[in-house]
């Protein structure tokens, strides 16, 4: 697994660390097995947004404004993360 793949879905596991802690104050264990995505305009922080998605469904978690937007451009993607500072920057920021 790339490290920076690593980095956003660890991030977005913090964000929702207390949340899981409240419903399953026993502990969660995750097993990413693979990530499989296309290479075209990947972009790594959208493992961060897969993970919420999962979460979410898994243990029925509110949303909290983890997204992300296409607005065009040169850098075309804007990523929100309920407020939170993002662990990496892009470098097309």
């Amino acid at each position: 697994m790339y490290w920076e793949d690593l980095a956003w879905l660890s991030f977005v596991v913090a964000l929702r660390a207390e949340e899981l802690g409240a419903r399953r104050p026993e502990g969660v264990h995750l097993e990413i097995v693979s990530l499989d995505f296309p290479l075209t305009d990947y972009r790594p922080e959208v493992a961060g947004l897969a993970m919420d998605g999962w979460l979410r469904a898994e243990f029925d978690l509110p949303d909290i404004a983890i997204a992300c937007s296409y607005a065009g451009g040169a850098d075309p993607y804007a990523f929100a993360w309920a407020g939170a500072e993002p662990p990496l920057r892009s470098p097309r920021s």
